[in-house]
């Protein structure tokens, strides 16, 4: 892979041009990540606010009625549901793997099957997240790269 950069001094816009032979796994992945830089979603830190980019989530989980976000070291917690989370992440590489849990795609390490249908997958930072058997076949169309629209 070969990246050029360009300042150009009357540019009011990052612009962002992809040239590929073949539309695959790779490119939906570099497009899902460069599209991720301009999500933010607000979450909030004790009694302050931040804005989180999506590309820096591992994991969101639902417990007890609370959202809370997963980074590579830290945890924070959201005012939106799992479902809200998952509508706007998805094209981005985000993947629901239980009833309370969604998975950034692009932070997986590796996957492995266990007893009873499951899947454990763990992620860059260590962390291992069970997949369950109703959503194993959501994330093999992600990592197979079929894109679910």
């Amino acid at each position: 892979m070969k990246i050029k950069a360009q300042q150009e001094a009357d540019c009011n816009e990052i612009e962002v041009t992809i040239k590929y032979g073949k539309m695959s796994r790779s490119v939906h992945r570099i497009i899902a990540l460069l599209e991720s830089v301009d999500i933010q979603i607000k979450c909030n830190n004790e009694d302050e606010e931040i804005l989180i980019n999506a590309s820096d989530i591992f994991y969101a989980e639902s417990v007890d009625k609370k959202t809370f976000i997963y980074l590579k070291n830290k945890v924070y917690q959201t005012d939106l549901r799992l479902y809200q989370l998952i509508n706007e992440l998805s094209h981005l590489g985000f993947v629901q793997v239980s009833k309370s849990c969604i998975l950034n795609v692009n932070v997986l390490l590796s996957i492995k099957p266990l007893l009873n249908s499951r899947m454990e997958a763990t992620l860059k930072n260590g962390e291992k997240i069970l997949v369950n058997r109703n959503y194993i076949n959501g994330i093999k169309q992600i990592l197979k790269g079929d894109k679910k629209e």
